[in-house]
């Protein structure tokens, strides 16, 4: 499906929330000098971009420095606000570690053995994997331990879960129907089902940050790919699921862009922000800064 054409009377927004992983990034990681460009109008015509992933802070902060930003991110799935101008977490929620070992065990009597891995709490927070568990972004910095126990040695905000056989929806779906109200289970990409603390979505981080920040939903424009960006998609005004998207999310976005190797979010904004004068927000821009 190709991207929606702009009415004449297309609307502004003045936060722009996208996540990161197959949406914002390419597969290598990079931004495309159309993003960045695209990015630098929106932040001309007085609107914030604001990242909201699944990724830990500890992995975002040298995004955001690429991004010249020094302002506030949501990471972790929604369990924690960070702020790069003072690296430093304005909320945090953890996932009781207790729960976490039994959630897992009640999974494993489902499907058998699963790998798992952890994202520890704090700006400074490690990864930590178990044998057998493979990262699904090679890229990003992990600390092998010996044992299942090892992973629970500090707070953590989230499990990633892998099953040798299973897919991910599989995965997801099973997790589901086990656990409860244990954790909450979300797919946000390739080979990366997770357990977060139960109710924390990037839904609640994104209406955090924004309440920080002096916007509203209806302000709002959200960019994603995954089955985890959905609540973020009911709380914004206006979804865009990317080319790439899993079927699950452009089920229920406004309007399906190009993929993220094909300047999807670029394509958005370009329609929303072209070239010319600043757009303005009334009288003047919206308060807080975001990045």
């Amino acid at each position: 499906m190709p991207a929606t054409v702009a009415p004449a009377d297309r609307p502004v927004y003045s936060l722009i929330a996208t996540d990161l992983d197959g949406t914002l990034l390419r597969g290598d990681d990079t931004l495309s000098d159309r993003t960045l460009a695209a990015l630098a109008r929106v932040t001309a015509a007085g609107a914030r971009h604001l990242v909201v992933t699944g990724r830990p802070a500890p992995r975002v902060r040298p995004l955001l420095e690429d991004l010249g930003g020094a302002g506030f991110a949501v990471c972790a799935q929604g369990a924690q606000l960070y702020d790069a101008a003072t690296d430093r977490l304005l909320w945090s929620v953890t996932l009781d570690r207790e729960l976490a070992e039994t959630a897992l065990g009640k999974i494993e009597a489902e499907v058998g053995e699963l790998y798992a891995a952890v994202d520890q709490d704090g700006v400074d927070g490690l990864t930590l994997t178990e044998p057998g568990y493979l990262m699904p972004h090679p890229t990003l910095p992990a600390v092998r331990v010996r044992h299942r126990d090892d992973l629970w040695c500090e707070p953590i905000s989230k499990v990633l879960l892998r099953h040798p056989t299973l897919s991910d929806d599989e995965l997801a779906a099973t997790a589901r129907g086990v656990i409860g109200s244990l954790a909450t289970v979300t797919m946000s990409g390739p080979g990366t089902v997770e357990l977060q603390p139960c109710g924390i979505t990037k839904a609640t981080g994104l209406a955090l940050a924004a309440e920080h920040l002096g916007v509203r939903p209806a302000d709002t424009i959200a960019f994603g790919d995954m089955p985890n960006d959905i609540p973020m998609f009911d709380w914004a005004a206006h979804g865009v699921a990317m080319a790439n998207a899993h079927p699950e999310l452009k089920a229920v976005a406004d309007e399906i862009t190009l993929s993220n190797e094909d300047d999807g979010i670029a394509a958005v904004l370009d329609r929303l922000f072209p070239q010319g004068p600043a757009v303005r927000f009334g009288n003047e821009a919206p308060q807080g800064a975001g990045s």
